[in-house]
């Protein structure tokens, strides 16, 4: 067993080498639950204070696969004219830990029946390792040592919703920071943190005519600076308000199922599954994602402002 850890932290290695494919940003499959993980112009969408907590256990089955903590809050200001957020995550992959921490910061420009927001984020992320789970040949080889590096990092978006529909654009990240320690000198000088671009859009509308009844199309395209684009296509039908359940396809990787649940005014509960298609599936049994969503007004801040329904966009 350690000598299969010692392998698959060498093959991680190589998966972060330069030209080859890598998860550098948790991939997350909840976002059109929570789009601010990917969009800060989507600081203050919700109008009222709205949090969410999620936990995604990718790859099942493998050692040393990504496991991600999530959280993210925000709310809008100043009469709705401007959002503020923060966004928490923790990743593990391996060895390797990626923790970021970025505030948000979006204004709206209020036009009839519509809103166009513009967003920036800024923050940190921190990349470290620790390799004493390994099965080391020289414990005490200084090639080895645990690390910790600070990054500084800002991206932007924007964002154009109505009602019914919405569009956005962004790149959450900006500066190719280097990765650099004091140990693996020659390798981790060659990795870069890529700028990702993402292209997002979706629709609600009645299905076949029935009032209770509404499908909710999206789409998301996925670009990572040196690699292939991605794109996941979703579908998902809402009954009565409360209750929704849908499928995913993305392009390469894996078909998805998930369900949400309206467990009261405030709380919405997701689950989701990742059916791997690529040839990781003879490894890995999926992947597990579970979202807690919790939304309140604040009288002396929100006062008497109409927030959009849950599986509404801003208009």
């Amino acid at each position: 067993m350690r000598i299969f850890i010692r392998i698959l932290f060498f093959g991680i290695v190589l998966l972060l080498a330069p030209g080859a494919r890598a998860q550098q940003y948790p991939v997350f499959t909840q976002y059109y639950f929570n789009e601010l993980v990917i969009n800060p112009a989507f600081a203050g969408n919700h109008v009222q204070l709205s949090m969410t907590a999620l936990y995604r256990n990718q790859w099942v089955n493998l050692p040393g696969a990504p496991r991600t903590f999530s959280f993210t809050g925000h709310t809008a200001l100043l009469k709705s004219r401007v959002g503020v957020g923060l966004m928490v995550n923790h990743d593990e992959i391996g060895s390797y830990k990626n923790e970021h921490v970025y505030g948000s910061y979006s204004y709206m420009l209020r036009f009839p029946h519509a809103t166009l927001a513009m967003g920036i984020q800024a923050g940190f992320n921190i990349v470290g390792a620790d390799f004493s789970n390994l099965d080391l040949l020289n414990p005490d080889d200084a090639s080895f040592a645990p690390f910790n590096k600070l990054k500084p990092n800002f991206g932007g978006g924007v964002m154009f919703s109505k009602k019914h529909w919405f569009v956005g654009f962004s790149v959450p990240f900006i500066i190719n920071s280097a990765v650099a320690s004091g140990t693996f000198e020659g390798i981790l000088n060659e990795i870069r943190q890529k700028r990702y671009y993402f292209l997002r859009g979706g629709t609600i509308f009645p299905f076949a005519g029935m009032k209770d009844v509404q499908l909710n199309p999206s789409i998301l395209v996925r670009s990572q600076e040196g690699q292939p684009l991605s794109v996941d296509i979703n579908a998902a039908f809402v009954f009565y308000e409360v209750f929704s359940i849908g499928t995913s396809v993305r392009s390469g990787d894996s078909f998805i199922t998930f369900i949400d649940l309206k467990l009261s005014e405030s709380f919405h509960f997701a689950y989701s599954y990742d059916w791997t298609s690529s040839s990781l599936n003879k490894f890995s049994n999926g992947s597990h994602e579970f979202m807690l969503n919790y939304r309140t007004r604040i009288r002396g801040i929100h006062h008497n402002a109409q927030c959009p329904d849950y599986y509404r966009y801003r208009d």
